[in-house]
């Protein structure tokens, strides 16, 4: 399978905001905005990725609506069922018809402690519940600095992936944590040298069948004024969206890049 075959993806992480009816307003307006522009749904996809308590009413809403959009959640437990106060179990989420969950986020990592081996049973939950991980990576400008610029996050993939059977159906995630929040995006050039040396790490750990076919995407400032340079790179196959998936002619403008001059 050739980098054309890879559908282009951009998934929008709305972390902690948007209530529920804010969730049906932004969903139907997004879907009213790209329709208005003639976007073509099966050129990107687009998945939105709200809190738990939204989930269930925008699942209804674009089971209703027909809406093209995937639907993911942010976190999951790694366990099942039990006494596990606050937790969200995979096995929920796949009764919700979630198809993604975003895992290893850096601000799970960074907020509560998340290791690498807590990644990975994130990980080994999501697909027992057939779920398609969105599995994070990335570095600090600390460990930038230290370490050059694919190290930690290659290390940090090669343990999610461990246990991963060759087959699984994954996304991979290049999140420079410098870069997030900071209106100050990494270069295109950097995006594609981290991302190559990820999907070099999916071949090395599942076979080159499953590097072909993953999805690699960047995350750090994305948004509509730097979206096509990124998409330009071979092995960059979309963007982790946070605050500009927040606004929906931003966020519309960043799923038509391909409408971009120059793209």
């Amino acid at each position: 399978m050739g980098v054309s075959a890879r559908t282009p993806f951009i998934a929008g992480n709305w972390k902690m905001n948007l209530d529920h009816l804010q969730a049906v307003a932004f969903v139907q307006k997004l879907h009213w905005t790209l329709k208005e522009a003639k976007h073509d749904a099966g050129t990107v996809e687009v998945a939105v990725f709200p809190p738990f308590t939204d989930l269930r009413t925008v699942q209804t809403l674009i089971d209703a609506d027909k809406i093209p959009f995937g639907l993911g959640a942010q976190d999951l437990s790694t366990h099942d069922s039990g006494a596990y106060t606050g937790e969200v179990s995979g096995q929920f989420l796949a009764k919700l018809d979630a198809r993604y969950v975003i895992i290893g986020h850096s601000e799970r990592r960074q907020y509560h402690a998340e290791t690498d081996e807590i990644v990975a049973q994130k990980v080994q939950a999501a697909l027992r519940h057939g779920l398609v991980p969105v599995i994070c990576v990335g570095e600090t400008a600390e460990d930038l600095e230290k370490f050059g610029a694919s190290a930690v996050p290659v290390g940090q993939l090669e343990t999610a992936l461990a246990d991963v059977p060759a087959d699984a159906d994954i996304v991979v995630a290049y999140e420079p944590v410098w870069a997030i929040g900071s209106g100050q995006a990494a270069t295109p050039e950097q995006a594609q040298e981290v991302c190559a040396k990820l999907r070099e790490v999916v071949g090395a750990t599942l076979g080159p069948d499953a590097a072909a076919r993953t999805r690699v995407l960047y995350g750090g400032s994305v948004k509509s004024g730097n979206i096509a340079s990124f998409m330009r790179e071979p092995d960059v196959d979309g963007a982790l969206v946070g605050g500009a998936s927040l606004v929906v002619d931003e966020f519309a403008a960043i799923v038509r890049f391909q409408k971009h001059v120059g793209v």
